[in-house]
């Protein structure tokens, strides 16, 4: 069980770089939109495309990730999309402060993927880079 979740080397999936690109591409218009109608004051009901789009994205992103190694959940790189789980959740929560969640989830994403790969690939749990 161990080598399936954490194998020896990392997987990869044919045409993974361009699939990567845009599930990307398509969960920051997803987000772009939900950010824009909560900002205008759009009620959630009139979101769900935008919420639905968010999530579907986020979810083949993520599992695209999980396929390549489970390692992925260690790095400072998955506990960023675990702290924006988390902050979706607080948002839809508390409509009255979604906004300033919502915010806070965009920051959180643009400096973990943005970062360097000495912070992206590091664990907190290890101490170290994992990158395998």
């Amino acid at each position: 069980m161990k080598r399936l979740l954490f194998p020896p080397s990392l997987r990869d999936v044919s045409g993974g770089r361009w699939i990567r690109i845009s599930l990307r591409t398509w969960h920051l218009a997803s987000m772009a939109f939900l950010v824009g109608g909560v900002a205008q004051g759009v009620p959630m009901d009139s979101l769900q495309n935008a919420l639905w789009g968010l999530t579907l994205s986020g979810v083949a992103y993520v599992a695209m990730e999980l396929y390549t190694s489970f390692v992925f959940l260690l790095q400072l790189k998955g506990l960023a999309v675990v702290a924006k789980v988390v902050l979706m959740g607080a948002a839809a929560a508390s409509p009255d402060h979604a906004l300033t969640y919502l915010v806070v989830a965009i920051i959180i994403g643009g400096i973990s993927s943005h970062m360097p790969g000495k912070y992206r690939y590091y664990s907190v749990f290890h101490g170290r880079i994992l990158k395998e």
